[in-house]
């Protein structure tokens, strides 16, 4: 695939490059180009970019900082394996983090302000994104869904809590959905997401949690 520098898209930026370079090595590691255990060889990529070393480097330790990639000693760099039990517990995490929001937040409060307006705005922004075929404007719709889930609770603390985990699940969600659409139709994975909504406005613990039950977000991983 030929890509433009990135130095003529950016200007002479340094953050500007580093940013560029982090989004553009992300968009390949999510959309399956660059795949788990594959070999980050700055050398390659630095020429791909057109771009010096040092922004480079920042863009692979902030990348390793969300779990996309890791280090390994005398080896380089990698796109990030995550076993099957690392997945699992991963998801475990963010149910359990979910449900507790929930818990926490309902009855939601109905004010001037619709409580949902986020969680509604960003099922709309996956839709738009599949219409759009922009696979990576869709997985970031995904998981601020999910972030926007858990902070209808107004805890601080908790969205603290999640934010590392949905980093880490990046790439399985990523997967899961784009398997989904695969085998099914993209349809089928906006429309559990709207389940979650559906239940949610009907301000009622049990039915919500229960629709998160159904979630069913490992269905489609190869675990």
């Amino acid at each position: 695939m030929q890509l433009e520098p990135l130095a003529e898209v950016a200007g002479i930026e340094s953050p500007s490059l580093v940013d560029l370079a982090t989004e553009r090595l992300r968009a390949e590691i999510l959309s399956g180009e660059l795949q788990p255990g594959d070999r980050i060889v700055e050398d390659t990529i630095r020429r791909r970019y057109g771009i010096s070393r040092a922004p480079l480097r920042e863009a692979l330790r902030l990348l390793a900082q969300q779990g996309l990639v890791e280090h390994l000693p005398r080896r380089g760099m990698r796109v990030t394996t995550w076993s099957p039990t690392d997945i699992r517990q991963l998801f475990e995490i963010r149910h359990v983090l979910e449900r507790h929001a929930v818990l926490s937040a309902l009855p939601l409060s109905r004010g001037e302000d619709d409580p949902l307006a986020r969680v509604r705005a960003l099922l709309a922004d996956m839709r738009t994104a599949e219409q759009r075929g922009d696979r990576l404007a869709k997985d970031d719709a995904h998981r601020a869904f999910h972030a926007a889930v858990v902070g209808l609770a107004g805890n601080r603390q908790l969205e603290l809590a999640l934010a590392p985990i949905l980093l880490k699940l990046q790439l399985p969600m990523a997967v899961n959905l784009r398997r989904e659409a695969d085998v099914h139709s993209p349809a089928q994975g906006l429309d559990r997401h709207a389940a979650i909504l559906a239940a949610l406005e009907s301000d009622d613990a049990q039915t919500v949690l229960d629709a998160l039950d159904r979630h069913g977000e490992l269905a489609y991983l190869p675990l």
